[in-house]
This record gives C-alpha cells, structure tokens and sequence, in this order.
C-alpha cells in the first residue's frame, strides 16, 4: 500500500507533455549532479547489496518425475564413468623405459651333405640385444660370386636380339647393368654384375632353421614413473635367481617369468610357427604396464600380449601381394687376388619389443575437477525441465508468467524523473489494473500454486 500526501493531485500520463508541478516538489538537478547521485548510487548498490536468483516451485508430476531422472543419469554418469571407470580422481603418467633382450638355443642344417651347426651370433640381427631383432628362419645362400658379366636367370629381361637389351641402363627388377648383349642360349640380356646371380624362386620348404621354434628369449625390462618417483622392473619380487632359471613363460600358470619360448610366442599371436619360418613375418610383443599407485607398488606387474603384425593368419598367402619379411646381406673375402663374396637372403621373424605404460595416483586437483564439471552437468536438468514447460505442455503460457518478470516500459522508465512519491503512484495504479485483467504475476500473489496436468 502507498501513501500520498493531501495536496496531491492525479496526473494523466497518457501524454509525455502532462505535466503539473506539485507543490514542495524539488526542483530537477543539474548534469553534474545527477553524475554524482548515480556514482553514488550505484557504488552503494554494489557493496551493501546482494541479488539472488528467483525460483519458481512447479508442482507438477511430470515435470518433476522427467528432472529427478535425468539427475538420476547425470550422477550414474559422474559416479559410474567418471570416478569408478576413467578414474577421474587421479593423475596419470606414462614411464620412461628400456629394454634389453638375448636369444639362446643351437640349430643346425644339413645342405647337400653338408652339416652346419647355428648359434645366435649366425641367426641373430643384429646382435647387440635390441627391442627389434630379427630370427632367421629360412634362407638362400649364393656362394663365390665374383664381379663379371653373365646372363639374367632364365624368363626374366627377355630378349630376341641385342636391340632389347640397351646398354648401360639400370632396370630395378635386374641385379645389375645391361650390357646391350642378348645372350642366345638363355635368351636373356647380359648382365655387369655379381655373378652367379642369385635365384631365388624356389624358397626351401620345409624351413631350413625349423629349430628355431625351441630357441628362447630373454627380456629385461625396467620402466620409470618420474612423477611418482617409482622405479619398476619385469624381474618382480616372485622372479628370483633360482626360478629364472627354470621357468618359462605360460599365460595361465606363469604369466610373469620373462623368458619366452619363440614358437610359443608365434602360436600365442594366431599364427603357425612353420607357416611364418618359410618367408618370415612379423610379430609385437606388448609389456603393459598398467598401475594403481594408491595401493602397495608391489602390485604393479607386468603382462605380456602378443599381436602379429604382418599378415592375418586366416587369410591364404596366395591372396597376398607381398608375403613374409626377407633381408640380404654378404660376407666378403679374397680368393685367388679376387674380391668374392657369399651372398644370403635371410628369411626371418621379426620380433618389436612395445612398452607401454600408464602410473595412476590420488591428486586433489583432478577430483575437485570432476566434481566440479558434474556439478555443472547438473544444469541440464534445468535445461530440460524448462523447455517442456515453456514450450510443450498445454498450460505453457502460464508457466512463463510465473517465470519471467517484465522490466518497466520506456515511458515508466521516464517517468522515474518525476519524483518518487509521483513514481510510485503510477506504479500502484498499474497494479490496479492488472488485477483487475487477472493476470498472473508472481509478485502480487502469496503462497504457493498448484497445477496438474
């Protein structure tokens, strides 16, 4: 309710230019002081105010059953994915590793008559002890090449006369330089190059180095946390000198001794270990290093996976364009004041030792970020629950009534000139009026309503 004084008289705002001055009105102020008042003002309202946002209590079934489920999912999400799955209360770092590996086991061919025993600084490249190494398997040996000029092996570079074969060209499918001579016995070109050429179109089979598959590797492997400062090796505290000496890795009954049987390895990636010894391939060896550092550190061990990485093992080499993994290399020497030669192509398993690695550990800063960002989800609720009523039930516009408060029109904005009393006269007889029109403004009624649907 607003009090007027006596000598007050109703003035009829429906012009901007009504205007009729009651008396003890102040007189308007200048520029500079309404600068000042509004300084003033507004400092005032910054430090001895405080706003809050209205809320507006909806008793409706659906609406509330459609918030407290979606609030319901948001903090499954938080608890479920966010702290139990992801681990969203940690810090995570990766290690810093190293690793060293040997091969051990003796084979051995029999070639024409020819016995020759095989140890791992024959069959082993190369031989320092990398995470990458190759185990040769099968291969073709070219012995006493000398430098000359011979014929390329027969149905390959072939000719009719020396007009095919040009001379001192280079040709990637050839072993070496083309002389320009068609030689007629073998009708092929002449080649300028080690001689005899290799040929290597039948690969032995069965696997000359089968043996292979009993040959074993060892793998030490040490990997360092710097962030937590952990320092971890494969050599766990069950793994002491009298076990590494007899154990042999298994999957179920010894998943932690570090030595490998290799035809166990090529079986445990899906493949055969004589299908992959004829023309080699290629296999990863995977030491993950997954740890919890909230419990005890001696629960952080090693585990071994094993992928083959060249091929699928369910799909026939005839399909393929290129199959297995092969290498050359030559020994050299002098035989009668002659450079000669022994040329091998080496077929082999290539072994690539992966470390990978992830330390989790309690931190503050990560948790109050989680929490805080599903806190923040929450809002989608809100959201939710907001469009259905504005925008979907039927009583819509009665709900943004009950929501929104329009601010004052330009003309009242005006009118705050006037005086306060002046002011607040009009605003009561606003209020009037809209009482009597029955509009639902949250401002003028008391208590609480209730809406169904």
């Amino acid at each position: 309710m607003v009090w007027l004084p006596r000598d007050f008289e109703p003035i009829d705002v429906s012009f901007r230019s009504t205007w009729k001055k009651v008396e003890g009105d102040t007189p308007p102020l200048s520029v500079g002081q309404k600068m000042k008042s509004c300084a003033a003002n507004a400092l005032s309202d910054f430090f001895f105010e405080y706003e809050t946002p209205r809320q507006v209590l909806v008793r409706n079934k659906r609406v509330g059953v459609v918030c407290r489920l979606i609030q319901l999912g948001v903090l499954a999400y938080i608890i479920g994915w966010v702290f139990i799955y992801e681990k969203g209360y940690q810090i995570t770092e990766t290690a810093v590793s190293s690793v060293f590996t040997k091969v051990k086991g003796v084979g051995s061919t029999n070639i024409s008559g020819v016995e020759r025993v095989w140890d791992p600084s024959d069959y082993v490249f190369p031989p320092q002890g990398d995470s990458s190494f190759v185990v040769m398997t099968n291969y073709i040996l070219t012995e006493n090449q000398t430098m000359g000029k011979c014929p390329e092996l027969p149905g390959r570079y072939i000719c009719k006369s020396d007009t095919d074969c040009k001379g001192g060209t280079y040709n990637r499918t050839v072993d070496g330089k083309l002389t320009g001579v068609c030689v007629k016995e073998t009708k092929t070109c002449e080649l300028l190059a080690w001689c005899p050429l290799e040929d290597d179109r039948n690969i032995p089979n069965p696997p000359l180095l089968m043996s292979a598959e009993n040959f074993t590797l060892f793998i030490k492997n040490s990997v360092t946390f710097p962030l937590f400062g952990i320092t971890r090796s494969n050599l766990v505290e069950e793994i002491d000198g009298k076990t590494i000496k007899n154990c042999l890795f298994d999957p179920d009954n010894s998943p932690l001794c570090p030595i490998f049987k290799l035809g166990d390895i090529v079986k445990l990636s899906g493949f055969t270990f004589e299908t992959m010894a004829k023309q080699g391939g290629a296999i990863g060896l995977v030491i993950d290093w997954t740890c919890n550092f909230d419990y005890d550190v001696k629960k952080c061990k090693p585990k071994y996976e094993f992928h083959g990485l060249y091929g699928n093992p369910r799909v026939k080499d005839t399909s393929k364009a290129s199959v297995g993994y092969n290498f050359r290399y030559a020994k050299y020497y002098m035989g009668d004041k002659m450079e000669k030669r022994t040329l091998m192509k080496v077929f082999g398993i290539r072994f690539d030792i992966i470390v990978q690695s992830l330390g989790r550990k309690f931190d503050i800063i990560p948790t109050l970020t989680a929490i805080g960002s599903g806190v923040g989800i929450f809002g989608v609720a809100t959201v939710v629950c907001d469009l259905v009523l504005l925008y979907v039930l039927p009583r819509r516009d009665f709900y943004k009534n009950m929501k929104f408060k329009y601010t004052d029109t330009a003309a009242q904005q005006e009118l705050r000139g006037l005086g306060s009393s002046v002011y607040y006269t009009l605003e009561a007889n606003a209020r009037q009026v809209r009482r009597k029109d029955k509009t639902n403004d949250p401002d003028l009624d008391t208590g609480s309503i209730k809406t169904s649907e």
